[in-house]
């Protein structure tokens, strides 16, 4: 199964990736996405995301191979930037896709969970009157990825 993983700084292009994606294999009959992207409000202007570099892709691309077993995926992308992003930029993309609909939005739900608290990024938010600081995890996000941990993979 082909699998796309990525930590750049660039932006991704959700239609190439998406097109990618269905190119993948000709028993696929779905395809699950999500895209995040860097949510103003509060006065935040921007926000820096960090990582560790080679641990990051390894761990990125251990839960793509998690994903691919579990829901028998024909493809699976996971691009994630870095560096300085301001309001309204793409933050990650997640793409799955599946023979069926089902298995591609809960593999895409299932990355999404599981690489908001298991990949090693930092973000800073900066605000508009000059302040930031560094945003916790939230315990909404550890719990939706202990819940995957608590189930068993698909066989």
């Amino acid at each position: 199964m082909p699998l796309h993983v990525a930590v750049q700084t660039a932006p991704f292009d959700v239609g190439v990736q998406t097109a990618r994606l269905s190119a993948l294999s000709p028993l696929t009959g779905g395809i699950g996405l999500f895209v995040g992207q860097v949510r103003g409000g509060d006065g935040l202007v921007a926000m820096t995301l960090e990582h560790y570099p080679g641990m990051t892709e390894g761990i990125l691309h251990a839960l793509a191979q998690e994903a691919q077993a579990r829901f028998d995926l024909t493809g699976c992308t996971v691009i994630h930037r870095v560096g300085r992003l301001e309001v309204g930029a793409g933050i990650v993309f997640v793409g799955a896709s599946a023979s069926h609909r089902a298995a591609a939005l809960q593999a895409t739900t299932f990355l999404i969970d599981r690489l908001k608290t298991g990949a090693p990024f930092w973000k800073r938010e900066e605000y508009a009157n000059g302040q930031a600081q560094w945003v916790d995890a939230r315990e909404t996000d550890e719990e939706a990825a202990r819940a995957w941990l608590q189930q068993s993979p698909v066989p």
